[in-house]
């Protein structure tokens, strides 16, 4: 045999080679290609978004106000609660406005009130205190410590496709 002969087959066996390695790949193309039938995702729903942004800024918001606020306190507690979530909360309002879509957060007093009755327990043989809620954030007195139990929130999501509201409320103890 000659050197082009034996090239020739070195080649031709590269050839195979290459070909035997990419037929996996063809075929898994071919599973997860393209349907025409189906729409491309862009991304997180905007409700969501803001759910779990909103979870980040009320849990950081909380916290560290049980150590400093007793419980004859717990008014100064819910306004520093407060002003602690104002900024991301300003923030999530402005985030999305490049993309046509505007978020409108504000408390919920009634909510809360409806949680409280809910998820406080009430009587002698409650385990805390009693629960209070101010502005929309609940609060239950804790060993004479104010904690923060949870906030609701009203979420007004404006997008070219219209408008939704929901209402929720981040849980904390």
């Amino acid at each position: 045999m000659t050197r082009d002969q034996h090239r020739g087959q070195i080649v031709l066996l590269a050839a195979i080679a290459l070909a035997v390695v990419l037929v996996p790949i063809v075929l898994a193309y071919l599973q997860l290609g393209y349907h025409a039938d189906t729409e491309p995702t862009t991304g997180t729903a905007p409700e969501t978004a803001v759910e779990r942004a909103l979870d980040r800024a009320v849990h950081n918001a909380a916290s560290g106000i049980a150590d400093i606020y007793e419980w004859d306190r717990r008014d100064e507690a819910i306004r520093t609660v407060q002003n602690r979530l104002d900024p991301p909360i300003q923030g999530l309002e402005r985030s999305r406005l490049a993309d046509g879509i505007v978020y409108r957060i504000s408390y919920n007093q009634s909510r809360a009130s409806q949680w409280v009755r809910a998820n406080c327990d009430s009587g002698p043989d409650r385990q805390f205190g009693p629960c209070e809620t101010s502005r929309g954030v609940v609060v239950q007195d804790r060993g004479d410590q104010t904690h923060v139990l949870a906030i609701a929130l009203d979420i007004t999501v404006s997008t070219p496709d219209g408008e939704r509201r929901l209402t929720t409320v981040r849980y904390l103890a």
